[in-house]
Order: C-alpha cells, then structure tokens, then sequence
C-alpha cells in the first residue's frame, strides 16, 4: 500500500449517542477518527492522492496572492493614505494568528472540509454547519468577487495590445453602469473547465500561473521604484488610526484562500506533515509580496488618485515608464494571476461542499466522484455556474467587504476548536502545534472578532442575514438528514 502519511485511525464510532432533545441533536459531533476514516469517499469513486507540499503551496500562494494587491488595492488606500501599509500588517497578523491554529489542525484532522470539519469534531453539528455556511459565503462568494476585478486588467491588456476594450454594458454588472459582466463569467468557466480535469492537472496550471504572477509583481516592484517621490508618503496617516483599521478590514479579503491548503486534505499525499508547512510557507511569502508591493505603489502615486484608477497598478507603470509596454505586461500578468485565484479559491468551494454533502448537509450530489479523473464533476458545474452568474450580476465592493466578514467568523471558529481540541483530546498526534496555547489562539479569536468590529452597518445586516437564512436551511434540511441524524433512527 503507498503511504499516504496518514497514521491509521482507531476504529471509527459508527453511531452518535441515541435520544436527546433538540439542544442534544444539533450539539452531535463526528469524531476526529471517524473523519480520517471516511477520508476520500465520495459516491461513485474516490478523491485521489496526488499533491505534494509544493503543490500544496502553490494552491495557497494561488488562492491568496492577486486579489489584495491587483484588486482591493485601488479601494483601500483611500481609507487609510500611504498608511495602507500598516493596515496589510494588520491584516496579515490576523491571519498568522489564525494560520497557525489552521495548521495545527490541518495536521491533526487531514480532511477535505477544512475549518467545517474541525468545528463538526469539536464543537458540534449546528456549530459546523454555521461554518461551513461562512466558507460558502468565503470561498463561493469571493470567487465571484475575484473574477469581477478581472475584468478591469482584461480591458487594460486588451486596450494596450489591440486598442479596443469590451463595452462597459458587457464589462461590468447592474449597479456599476452595465448589463453585465461577461469577462467574469467567462474566466469562471475557464477555471471550471481546469478543475474538471482532475485535481493533479489543474494544481500544474497552478503552478505555472504562481510563477507568473510573482514575477510580474517582482517587475512591478522593480520598474515602480524609479517613480517613488517621497512627498507621496507625507502625511502618512491623514485619515487617522480608524482609516488604517478600516482599510486593514477590508484587505483582510486578500488574505483569504491561504487556508485553501487544508481543503485538499484528501487529496495530499502526506498531509500530516505537508498541510501545516504550505499553510505557514504560503503566508508569509504573500505577506511579504503585499507589504512591498503597496509600499512601492504608494510611493510612485499619490494616494488621493487611487479613487480614480482602475486596475491600479497597470496605471502606476503607465505614469513611471511614459509607456504602455510596461502597464500592457503588468495587465497580462494580472489577467494570469487573477485567474488562479479564481481557479484555486473555486477548488476550495467544491471540496468543503464535498464534506458537507458526504456528512448529509447538502445534498449528495456534491460528493459524487467521477471515478476516471476522481474530480466531484456535478459538483463542480453546479459550484462554477452559480459563482458565474454571481459574478456577471453584483458589483465587487458589497461582495468583498461580505466575504471577510463571514471568513472571519470561520476564523475565530477554528481558533476555538484547537483550544477544544487540546482540551478535549490532548494527547492525540500532532504534527504541528500552536505555541503557547490556549493563549495564542485566543488572541487569534480576539483579533478576528475586533477586525469584524470594523465593518459597517450595511456589511453586517448582508452577513446577518446569509446567517439566518443558513440557519432556516439547516433546520428545515440539515438537521434531519444529516448522516448523524440517520443513524439515529
């Protein structure tokens, strides 16, 4: 047999604990060893296991790296100034602190489901299906917000190549003066048709479209530096210290997807001991890559015209160089980088809903597995549509701010179940293991929850209410056919 770097698991509780009332059946947990047991399983044929460490990063690095910097860039520097900076500090501790209790788990509990999976082992059914309601809201949702802002660089490479652009009505949706969005759309479609080759061919186009976008962000970096005036970075705080929170809210959305690692649990090949170290890796090369390039960005323009720029950064080359090459090849670089986002964030949607429906919480059709290329085909059409149609109809701003809201909420969660975890089970393995625990992760819980502290009215009544509409789905579905429920009968 190949290994897998799996320890085999005790053999899993086949049934919960019978009776109980309603606080009893929505409080039912799934043990860890049962969710290693069940690992891969899917109707139809198995998740297969062929991503290493590298691969693994990669998949983080993709599903971070771009939408911060490329996008929501352009939108944050007008809240907090040159001070931008700090907020990507801020933002990027909140989620080390919460990358390092994804790690630990990831390590501990090597399944697809990612956080959803860690609160059903520690926290109970109700508690799992809130997050894994949150992941759809971050992984669905984003993915559409995402491939919106690809739009913008598609237009700039367009205009630089062959002097056209696609008419705003078709490049933009209802809300931001067009029909609709046919650019998001269509880069959704084309990460649908990546992934529905198989796990180990679209972590290959991954890579390749890692590499490029490092590389252009590198050039811009370079080229940008010439054009840094130091009176852009005076004053340096002129909106105040509530302008760099509210901005480090709002990129928090670009830290979102490097926990996209550990929803490829069962498809690593030793995620034990490969998970914990591409979540880590992977976090701190995009935090670097962010501080540096908004650094650069904000020195070379200033900070009140970012307002008015779209795609941000191509505009910056543009006005250094005197030229249209550079900010043509930054576009195109974008174009590529933008797209692995999607591409990666739309694989960790598909995975999370793969656990929730092998556990009865959705339906089954989501963990039907093609047993040729071991993809969950139906699953990823119906994922890849609805984000497309998402993506062709809303405007980005209410989509994003959305998004990091319910991510942070999935956060704080996943900080709660390593302190239970420790707690409840403390001498099971551990390939990784938060330092100074239940400390550190409580202050991860504290930073989440204060970052949540920073949205508006408006962004909390869209996430008030996609959880209350997840609470009348689980109710009225979840709760009675969940796998857990099933056995009880």
């Amino acid at each position: 047999m190949a290994r897998t770097g799996i320890e085999p698991p005790p053999p899993p509780t086949l049934s919960p604990p019978r009776g109980g009332g309603l606080g009893a059946r929505v409080m039912r947990r799934k043990p860890v060893e049962r969710l290693i047991a069940e690992s891969g399983q899917g109707g139809g044929g198995r998740l297969r296991r062929s991503l290493g460490m590298w691969q693994l990063t990669m998949i983080s690095i993709g599903a971070t790296l771009g939408t911060g910097i490329f996008v929501v860039l352009g939108e944050a520097v007008p809240k907090a100034g040159p001070a931008v900076v700090i907020s990507f500090v801020i933002a990027g501790v909140t989620a080390l602190f919460s990358a390092l209790s994804y790690a630990e788990l990831a390590g501990t509990i090597p399944v697809s489901g990612s956080s959803y999976s860690y609160a059903y082992a520690t926290m109970g059914e109700l508690i799992a299906w809130i997050c894994g309601w949150c992941l759809i809201l971050e992984y669905g949702v984003s993915v559409a917000a995402v491939a919106v802002g690809w739009g913008e660089y598609l237009n700039e490479l367009l205009d630089g190549t062959i002097g056209v652009t696609i008419p705003t009505a078709l490049a933009a949706p209802p809300g931001d003066g067009g029909i609709l969005n046919l650019p998001a759309l269509l880069v959704v479609l084309l990460a649908m048709g990546i992934l529905l080759g198989g796990a180990r061919e679209s972590a290959r186009a991954n890579t390749v479209m890692v590499v490029v976008k490092i590389a252009s962000l590198v050039l811009f970096c370079a080229v940008a530096f010439t054009g840094i005036r130091a009176g852009n970075y005076a004053p340096f705080v002129p909106l105040g210290l509530g302008g760099v929170s509210a901005a480090g809210a709002s990129l928090f959305f670009s830290y979102i997807g490097f926990d996209a690692a550990s929803t490829a649990g069962e498809e690593a090949k030793n995620p034990q001991r490969d998970m914990p170290r591409a979540i880590m890796l992977s976090l701190l090369i995009v935090t670097a890559l962010y501080c540096l390039v908004a650094l650069v960005a904000v020195g070379a323009m200033p900070w009140k015209n970012f307002g008015n720029a779209d795609a941000a950064l191509a505009q910056i080359m543009k006005n250094v160089t005197g030229q249209s090459f550079w900010a043509v090849l930054l576009a195109a670089g974008a174009v590529i980088a933008i797209a692995s986002v999607v591409l990666t964030v739309l694989y960790g949607q598909t995975r999370i809903l793969f656990s929730m429906s092998r556990d009865g919480l959705v339906p089954k059709v989501f963990s039907k597995v093609n047993p040729r290329t071991g993809t969950p085909v139906a699953n990823t059409v119906i994922v890849s549509l609805f984000c497309g149609v998402l993506a062709a109809c809303v405007p980005l701003g209410a989509l994003a701010d959305a998004t990091s809201i319910g991510t942070l909420f999935a956060f704080g969660l996943v900080n709660i179940a390593v302190i239970v975890l420790r707690r409840k089970q403390p001498d099971m393995p551990r390939t990784f293991r938060v330092a100074f625990s239940p400390v550190t992760p409580a202050i991860g819980f504290g930073l989440c929850v204060w970052m949540m502290g920073s949205f508006d009215a408006i962004t909390w009544e869209y996430f008030l209410g996609w959880m209350a509409v997840g609470l009348v789905v689980y109710f009225a579905y979840g709760l009675r056919r969940s796998q857990l429920a099933r056995e009880e009968k």
